[in-house]
């Protein structure tokens, strides 16, 4: 007799979603062709961005710097101080709501309200690290153009500006000029890993963030960015790959459909695999394609055919505990049901594991150029969907493994709290 898993296994084989029909060293393989193809220009779903942020100087100890964090609704300052062993000591930290996030703003307006939150931090230090989480193209100066706003930020007189040169110029119109570099949430990731190299000697970092959202940076030899000219061969930089986009990976039929349903369809169909934003909804329209299937009793179908939407919190809700993870209703199925659901969920996160540590695997290998160091790559991970979804730290750590482990790469995963704030000090104090 079938148990509920053996349905769910043969659902998920029947639509191209087990973990098991995928060839990890194919999409390896993909991976790290697509990187290449971004770093030469050249078309890819990897854009791989320069930052011109280089990891070769140290952190100096005891040297304060202001550092910024436009993550998303909210927006942080602080100053920011390392000791002799890397560890950070946060001050003077106020919070404010991102311009924009409330109602709509004009430019002048937008940027003003970064000087006003500048200013009490004009006398605290020489230098400004700047954490900015929405789309820009970095320039060799170390400032972000703004290419288009998400996180509805409601400011459309920005895109295309220079937000760095039009918040430090207007600083300097009231007598303060500060050194200052910008960078990305994933890239601050990175820089962040670098803080707690006073302790531990690594031989190469990536940032790694799987939450709402999902992106990866490393470092990579200037003379493999063929896609940019004058520069130095002999140094390397931060790459922002914007792995969310990578395209190059087995979808099934359910995968498909999802994708079409979303408002960016065709784009980031990677990240609509594993991440935060995506992955309950992915759920239910599997659950939804199952009960069209006849797979669950009466009720449970009714219940499943009830739900609108599925959020990823509710998601890890049936993975601890199906009885208790969400509402079930009065009649939402049988027990067979309710389990069955859950190894549905469970399998698809699975695939989401594998996925994320072969991104991890990609950028790891990409890091090291061939190279065998004799220091582990550091490996900083940010990000609710790998911390808090029931066992996917432990299934990625498990995947990484049987990757890397055949193939002699010593790497380490760390959690570095407040990586936006931390890998922002960082930037600023070595630009």
């Amino acid at each position: 007799m079938n148990t509920p898993k053996d349905t769910a296994i043969r659902f998920l084989k029947d639509n191209s979603m087990h973990v098991d029909q995928i060839d990890p060293d194919e999409v390896l393989e993909n991976f790290l062709a697509e990187m290449d193809l971004g770093l030469a220009g050249e078309k890819s779903s990897l854009a791989m961005i320069p930052t011109f942020i280089s990891i070769d100087k140290p952190v100096p100890a005891f040297k304060p710097v202001v550092a910024i964090d436009a993550g998303g609704t909210n927006l942080r300052v602080a100053t920011v101080m390392f000791d002799v062993d890397g560890n950070p000591t946060i001050s003077h930290l106020t919070k404010h709501k991102m311009p924009g996030s409330e109602r709509e703003l004009n430019k002048n307006e937008f940027f003003e309200k970064f000087v006003e939150f500048l200013l009490p931090f004009a006398n605290k230090a020489d230098a400004v690290g700047f954490c900015f989480s929405y789309p820009a193209e970095i320039s060799p100066d170390r400032d972000g153009k703004l290419l288009a706003w998400t996180k509805e930020i409601k400011v459309p007189e920005v895109v295309g500006e220079f937000i760095g040169k039009s918040i430090f110029d207007r600083l300097e119109q009231k007598g303060y000029r500060r050194k200052f570099s910008f960078l990305n949430d994933t890239v601050a990731a990175l820089l962040a890993g670098k803080s707690v190299d006073f302790a531990q000697k690594y031989g190469a970092y990536i940032g790694f963030i799987l939450g709402t959202g999902t992106n990866t940076a490393y470092i990579e030899y200037n003379r493999n960015i063929t896609k940019c000219h004058d520069l130095d061969p002999e140094g390397s930089q931060a790459i922002n790959t914007e792995s969310g986009n990578f395209s190059n990976c087995p979808r099934g039929p359910v995968d498909i459909e999802f994708d079409e349903s979303t408002e960016n369809r065709g784009q980031y169909m990677f990240e609509k695999m594993i991440s935060g934003a995506y992955l309950g909804g992915l759920c239910l329209l599997a659950l939804k394609k199952a009960a069209e299937k006849d797979l669950f009793s009466q009720g449970g179908t009714q219940w499943i055919e009830s739900r609108a939407e599925l959020s990823t919190v509710e998601m890890d809700g049936i993975l601890r505990e199906p009885t208790r993870g969400i509402a079930w209703g009065a009649r939402a199925g049988s027990a067979e049901d309710k389990e069955l659901i859950q190894h549905l969920c469970s399998a698809i996160c699975e695939r989401a594991a594998l996925f994320a540590a072969l991104n991890v695997s990609a950028a790891v290998l990409k890091s090291l150029g061939g190279e065998s160091p004799c220091h582990p790559v550091c490996v900083n991970i940010d990000g609710s969907v790998y911390y808090k979804i029931k066992g996917f730290s432990h299934m990625v750590e498990g995947y990484l493994e049987k990757i890397l482990g055949p193939k002699h790469v010593f790497y380490e995963l760390i959690r570095v709290d407040d990586s936006p704030l931390i890998g922002a000090a960082v930037a600023g104090l070595m630009c």
